[in-house]
């Protein structure tokens, strides 16, 4: 069972797999077509999200890079969590080949 709740207009604006205390929540079945489709969009929006997430994530370590190549900041300037995390990923991105936006030529290993 999902519980729900419907704007004005009767589109579905929140769901929850919880007991809502709110008279407003509707208890509904998992199966109903308009909880579907709610879910469906909402996972759609979050997906949209999190691939953006993701390119600008490349984008600021290419930038970080570029960075350090031209003397402008140091890898020491970065806290040590910092630097740790920007290990893992160029580590990582080595592994599957993936680099930098840029091309290897453009940006300097950190």
């Amino acid at each position: 069972m999902a519980y729900i709740l419907k704007n004005k207009e009767g589109a579905i604006i929140a769901a929850s797999p919880d007991t809502q205390v709110s008279a407003d929540w509707v208890q509904l079945e998992n199966s109903d077509a308009d909880y579907l489709n709610f879910l469906d969009e909402e996972l759609k929006k979050h997906h949209t999200f999190r691939e953006s997430d993701i390119q600008l994530a490349r984008v600021l370590e290419d930038l970080i890079g570029i960075l350090i190549e031209r003397s402008l900041i140091s890898y020491t300037d970065f806290p040590s969590a910092a630097q740790k995390r920007l290990n893992e990923r160029q580590t990582l991105r080595h592994k599957n080949n993936l680099h930098t936006l840029l091309g290897d030529d453009d940006v300097a290993p950190l």
